[in-house]
């Protein structure tokens, strides 16, 4: 069967470009994901803990042990289902800075400024809180604030305040920096993943069709033209067609690992394993980044705020009367309900790093992530924008083997140094007067880690990434871009990619909204072009 237009992946950004080309009645059109239709505990908020390494709807990547972070493999949650890593992520709503989107553009990829991009996340965006010219309130994501209330916060606000950190009421406005309470992709105590609010409502629709459980093997290329899509189902290989476009929406690790498999690629690294190859783009699967972040613990010492006493035994029962009878408490959190966007220098234009402020402090027990017995606060720092690079390419023509991942964490001395500033900065705030009324000693790493030495030996031996894998599909126009400024793959006619692997530069805070900008964004080109 031929459709228009075949969406291969349905995360955050293939939900949003399925949802607007099936609009039109006369377009037909396909998405595929590899992964299941969805999972039980999906909608539940707290379930980014209970599925953050569940092999039923995650890909568990790791990353190459490598030195910068001491010979450690870096777990790298991916969802696999539909919504993707929206429907298993922490919740957290951020847009990123206008600066962010305006590098994009002066590094020459037009229409892509924030002035730009900021009517898409407008239109996908219902949020009602906000400033109606800046933020958009009828979109099909619904955005919530956090409703917790914290004395811990409030001392937080306070220091920060004391410190000439404002306290943001709206970080996704025109200003990043502040303290804020988190914006969620959380409504009425359900999870409002890309799936929810993209595909939920539209399934009346007969001119779109959703396979799941199929997983691409190859984009089928004739004369330099995408034709159609190879998948794998129930151990039998299908083929099927597009009459107009085929749309790339895989992410950042899966996107650059079907275009290689596809022939499309750094001809070296596929002549190695024996892939045809078709066109040569010597940036497939470059130029990977993300946001890696330290987590500093500290002891509560008053009793009844954190949540290693409010969600333990007996008290985890009051918790689920609570989720059930008032949507409140611990089951209706997102990963952090207080975000932080901070200067580690005064001179800098805007805030270099962001921090997540968690009530309560997690150990690992036999692989598993559990709340520990003691009361405590955890505080995760990372770079907003780190110029280390790493790389993701296939190992084989096995499209059901992983590709090697190599983050390089830590590569550049740019990188290092902003991470131990925002340790030092975290541990002003968390030593503060106001703030040691409710919290007591530092647990991780331990005030023995003093020296810049110390605390970036930590930072290597415990920081993991925070999930926000990007770039591995670089948007523009020199020798190391995949596609252009309209998302169409270079070279290969009636093919895009739309999703984080496109970010010519990670964006400051968490890409699941960028990612559905990113979808909304390539929707309209394509209905335009």
């Amino acid at each position: 069967m031929n459709y228009d237009y075949i969406i291969v992946g349905g995360g955050s950004a293939g939900c949003a470009v399925a949802n607007r080309l099936s609009e039109n009645k006369d377009n037909n059109v396909l998405l595929i994901e590899a992964g299941k239709s969805g999972h039980p505990l999906s909608r539940l908020p707290v379930s980014f803990a209970m599925l953050i390494d569940n092999p039923n709807v995650n890909w568990r990547y790791r990353s190459t042990p490598e030195k910068g972070t001491s010979n450690r493999e870096i777990p790298i949650p991916r969802g696999k289902l539909l919504g993707g890593s929206s429907a298993i992520n922490g919740l957290v709503y951020v847009r990123g800075q206008k600066l962010d989107y305006d590098i994009w553009s002066q590094m020459g990829n037009r229409g892509w400024s924030f002035e730009d991009v900021q009517p898409f996340f407008k239109k996908l965006e219902n949020y009602q809180n906000g400033c109606k010219e800046v933020r958009g309130n009828s979109g099909p994501v619904k955005i919530t604030e956090v409703t917790e209330r914290n004395p811990i916060y409030n001392a937080l606000f306070e220091t920060g305040k004391s410190m000439g950190i404002p306290i943001n009421k709206d970080y996704n406005s025109d200003d990043q920096e502040g303290f804020g309470y988190t914006q969620t992709t959380i409504f009425k105590g359900e999870r409002m993943s890309a799936k929810v609010a993209y595909l939920d409502p539209i399934k009346s629709r007969k001119n779109l069709s959703i396979l799941t459980n199929c997983l691409v093997s190859k984009i089928i290329i004739e004369n330099k033209k995408a034709k159609g899509v190879e998948y794998i189902k129930n151990d039998r290989k299908e083929k099927i067609f597009a009459d107009k476009e085929i749309v790339i929406c895989g992410g950042a690790i899966n996107s650059p690992q079907i275009l290689e498999l596809s022939g499309v690629g750094n001809r070296h690294i596929l002549s190695k394993i024996g892939i045809n190859t078709i066109h040569e783009l010597k940036g497939v699967g470059e130029n990977l980044r993300d946001h890696i972040g330290p987590r500093l613990v500290y002891k509560v010492i008053k009793p009844g705020l954190s949540y290693n006493e409010k969600a333990r035994g007996f008290n985890l029962i009051k918790q689920i009367f609570n989720y059930v009878f008032k949507k409140d408490g611990f089951l209706i959190l997102p990963s952090a309900p207080v975000l932080g966007f901070f200067k580690t220098k005064p001179e800098l234009a805007s805030p270099d790093i962001q921090a997540h402020f968690i009530p309560y402090r997690v150990v690992l027990k036999n692989g598993k992530r559990l709340l520990g017995n003691d009361p405590g606060i955890t505080c995760t720092i990372n770079q907003n924008r780190p110029d280390s690079q790493g790389n993701i390419h296939v190992k084989s023509q096995n499209p059901k083997e992983y590709p090697e991942i190599k983050y390089k964490f830590l590569s550049k001395s740019s990188d290092q140094e902003c991470l131990v500033n925002g340790v030092k900065l975290i541990r002003k705030i968390m030593n503060s007067s106001k703030v040691q009324e409710f919290c007591g000693q530092e647990v991780q790493p331990g005030k023995e880690f003093k020296s810049n030495e110390n605390i970036l030996q930590f930072i290597r031996d415990k920081a993991e990434t925070l999930y926000h894998p990007s770039g591995t599909c670089k948007m523009g126009n020199d020798e190391m871009s995949v596609v252009d400024n309209k998302l169409k793959v270079h070279g290969i006619k009636n093919l895009r990619v739309a999703d984080a692997s496109i970010m010519p530069t990670l964006i400051s805070g968490n890409t699941n909204g960028p990612c559905m900008m990113i979808g909304e964004r390539c929707a309209d080109f394509i209905l335009n072009d």
